[in-house]
């Protein structure tokens, strides 16, 4: 009778079923060297708010005009992606940086055809800085609180 891996008995199994198993469920072992673990994702993504205009030139070379609130930054191999919700089909849609044409800055009205991936990524780099110093004034706030508090109930 064979035990299972929690230890209890298991009914009995075909010895030929089992070494399928245990072929199918254990990382294979090549020349005596443990498989190493898998790579990490080669995409980094990087926060960014805010809500632009695009002129945008899709695969087969026809431009379109879109609306987006974006989310986010995607930085893969050998292509940036700016996510978001795309207004005309309220769907998340990804924009590849490299096909935009124009990029049109819904709050300030900037317009941008030259340097766009550079602008985006400063600008998701400083929505990092300002999210970052908003987190350490909202922590520091809280330890002052819970500081006034400690003392006030033990004078």
């Amino acid at each position: 009778m064979l035990l299972d891996p929690s230890g209890l008995p298991d009914r009995a199994t075909d010895p030929h079923l089992m070494s399928m198993i245990n072929k199918v469920f254990s990382p294979p072992v090549m020349d005596g060297i443990p498989p190493s673990d898998p790579p990490a994702s080669a995409w980094r993504t990087l926060p960014l708010d805010g809500r632009f205009d695009l002129v945008y030139e899709d695969a087969a070379g026809a431009w379109s005009n879109r609306s987006l609130q974006a989310r986010e930054l995607k930085l893969g191999p050998g292509r940036t992606l700016l996510g978001g919700i795309d207004a005309r089909r309220g769907l998340y849609r990804g924009f590849r940086v490299d096909r935009i044409r124009r990029l049109v800055d819904g709050v300030t009205g900037e317009r941008i055809e030259t340097g766009i991936l550079d602008r985006l990524l400063g600008r998701a780099e400083a929505q990092r800085r300002a999210d970052a110093l908003r987190i350490r004034r909202q922590a520091r706030a809280r330890r002052k609180a819970a500081t006034r508090h400690a003392t006030e109930a033990f004078p």
